[in-house]
């Protein structure tokens, strides 16, 4: 006969195993989608109901045992409990349909004044109608959710992510009700961890929520979910790159890439694994650049499935100290910005949004944009691509991460690769960047450069960068020996003289760079603060005049850099910042913006603008 405590034990025992069996389960995802706007079938943007629940009663019961990893998985709000018509009496504490509604995609801190600052949990439902075709294959998708998100389909778990910019994507085909009457309810907490990435100290507004595009996408049972169509490294004739199916009929499968405007057709097996590689010449191509921002209709085809992508070829190297784009040396006359239109309170919600702060961009005379400091909207990059600039794209590794918990670079290296996934088409991006201003240790250097080296594994083809810190000795002279720099293939430094250190803007010119590396130099910041239409003289801080002043002597300290080739100064726009705090000047704003929270242009920026058309004119001719 078995004990009472044996068996209490060997229970435990049990849910133990169970707990992590389905922890495990919980964080994984599928393979993400390659274009996966172009799958959209069912749009989910639009009105959700919500419920705050900073205590997070929804997810734990009493006793802080979350509800989704008990024996009956039960209890919870993603259950979207009714009462049943013979249990009126039944308690049930909560109602998403008599909830209030936000709008999805967007941030709950600029849509409800009392979230302003909210940080913790708010659960999202929305109910929808899809009836699943036999044959097909549907996937949930978010454009992001901030920042660790609980995904629940007719109250069954789909998955866990950690990640406040970087897709999530469920394979929901096995779930959908044939009847075609289905809910989904989201858990999203964007709570700061010293262990997460981003860590728990930035310098933006930590918007909370389902933040872009929510949607179904469909396939096929065997479909196209990866490819990869560009020209191989260092070479403008050759055509390189994978197809790669998914699906129990993935292996032995034929596929086809067709660009019609040039007259390239391949056809190619799947091996076993679903993949068909390719190398194909492609002399007839017009090369893209900012100045020929050409696309081209790329069509790829496999039994019932095809995908039709806009995609431009380019070459990216570094040689000495120069930047060659088609083989020709190029300054990057850039420009940092988040992802966020100042004009609105909240994240940026969409495509004008996006296409006016890069208009914005291309009137600062840029050929170049800083996608700061975490990955971007995928309609961005597009963007960048139709509108010829070039782009730096960026994890948020910023600031002090916790380098020495696995789980944590772990973390990194998702989101790094996930932005390569999503990214390595667009031929505007030609800088993937690993970190932003990370102070020196062993550890931090072992974090780092193991990125680097995850980011060369996945795409060899472009740039590694990272902005690194700088330090100063009494000489006035500013030392780059960073020793990441080794693993990089440019010498990024962010640096604030004039503002933070160094003096007023007269006096920054006295400063010299020892720059250790002999390599293509990018000054990925500086700047200062100015309230648009605060006026005095160029030592009057906060003013547009001492930002104009700033902006005049950087230029001329950074001549002095010989092999400096390109810049993105801090930034494009005004932006929301908690950590700002002057009740006169700042407000909630960063205000180093060359354009104002009013849209209004500063000084600085035809300060900026008139540089960049001297460069211009050097290296390009016009």
């Amino acid at each position: 006969m078995t004990s009472p405590n044996l068996l209490k034990t060997l229970t435990a025992v049990v849910l133990l195993l169970l707990g992590t069996f389905n922890s495990k389960l919980a964080q994984a995802q599928s393979a993400l989608l390659q274009n996966a706007p172009q799958r959209r079938v069912l749009s989910l943007n639009g009105s959700w109901n919500y419920i705050i629940d900073p205590y997070e009663n929804g997810f734990y019961d009493y006793r802080r045992e979350a509800f989704d990893q008990s024996k009956s998985g039960k209890g919870g709000y993603y259950d979207n409990q009714k009462p049943s018509s013979t249990q009126e009496e039944e308690l049930i504490e909560y109602d998403f349909d008599k909830s209030q509604a936000m709008q999805i995609p967007g941030d709950w801190n600029s849509q409800r004044p009392e979230l302003l600052y909210y940080e913790g949990t708010i659960w999202f439902k929305k109910s929808f109608n899809l009836t699943p075709k036999a044959g097909k294959r549907y996937f949930l998708y978010f454009g992001a959710i901030n920042y660790e998100s609980h995904t629940y389909l007719n109250g069954k778990k789909l998955g866990m992510h950690k990640g406040g910019f970087t897709p999530i994507q469920y394979d929901i085909t096995s779930l959908l009700n044939p009847s075609g009457g289905n809910f989904v309810v989201v858990k999203a907490d964007n709570t700061r961890r010293p262990e997460e990435v981003p860590t728990i100290n930035t310098d933006w507004w930590n918007y909370g929520g389902i933040t872009r595009d929510v949607f179904i996408a469909e396939t096929p049972d065997t479909y196209i979910v990866d490819y990869k169509v560009q020209l191989a490294k260092g070479d403008a004739k050759t055509l390189s790159g994978y197809v790669q199916l998914s699906g129990e009929g993935k292996a032995g499968q034929t596929v086809s890439l067709n660009i019609a405007e040039v007259g390239i057709k391949q056809t190619m097996k799947t091996d076993a694994d679903g993949r068909a590689s390719f190398s194909v010449p492609a002399r007839k191509l017009t090369l893209w650049s900012p100045q020929t921002p050409k696309l081209y209709a790329v069509s790829l085809s496999s039994g019932g499935d095809a995908i039709q992508d806009k995609i431009g070829f380019r070459t990216i190297q570094t040689k000495g100290q120069d930047i060659l784009l088609n083989g020709k040396p190029i300054f990057m006359r850039g420009i940092s910005m988040h992802d966020e239109n100042p004009l609105i309170p909240g994240r940026a919600r969409g495509e004008g949004d996006l296409r006016m702060m890069l208009t914005w961009a291309k009137e600062l005379g840029c050929n170049f944009v800083r996608l700061a400091h975490y990955p971007h909207n995928e309609i961005m990059l597009k963007l960048a691509d139709e509108m010829g600039l070039l782009v730096w794209a960026e994890v948020p590794v910023y600031w002090t991460i916790a380098w020495e918990n696995p789980a944590t670079y772990q973390n990194a290296e998702t989101q790094l690769s996930d932005l390569i996934s999503v990214g390595k088409n667009r031929a505007s991006i030609v800088i993937w960047s690993v970190g932003n201003e990370t102070p020196l240790s062993e550890p931090r250097l072992k974090f780092m450069s193991n990125l680097a080296k995850k980011a060369r594994s996945l795409d060899d083809t472009r740039m590694i960068s990272a902005a690194l810190e700088l330090h100063r000795t009494p000489d006035n002279v500013i030392h780059v020996d960073d020793p990441l720099g080794e693993f990089l293939d440019l010498t990024s430094i962010n640096e604030y003289a004039g503002w933070y250190w160094g003096g007023k803007p007269s006096e920054i010119t006295k400063y010299t760079f020892d720059i250790k590396y002999k390599k293509p130099v990018i000054i990925s910041e500086f700047g200062g603060d100015a309230l648009a239409g605060y006026h005095g003289d160029a030592n009057t801080r906060w003013s547009e005049e001492y930002q104009e002043a700033l902006y005049v002597n950087q230029l001329k300290m950074l001549g002095g850099i010989s092999g400096l080739r390109g810049m993105t100064p801090w930034i494009l726009a005004d932006f929301r910042a908690t950590r700002r705090q002057h009740p006169v000047y700042q407000n909630g704003f960063n205000r180093k913006g060359l354009i104002s929270s009013t849209g209004v242009k500063k000084k600085a920026f035809y300060v900026l603008q008139e540089y960049y058309r001297q460069m211009a004119q050097k290296y390009d001719g016009k």
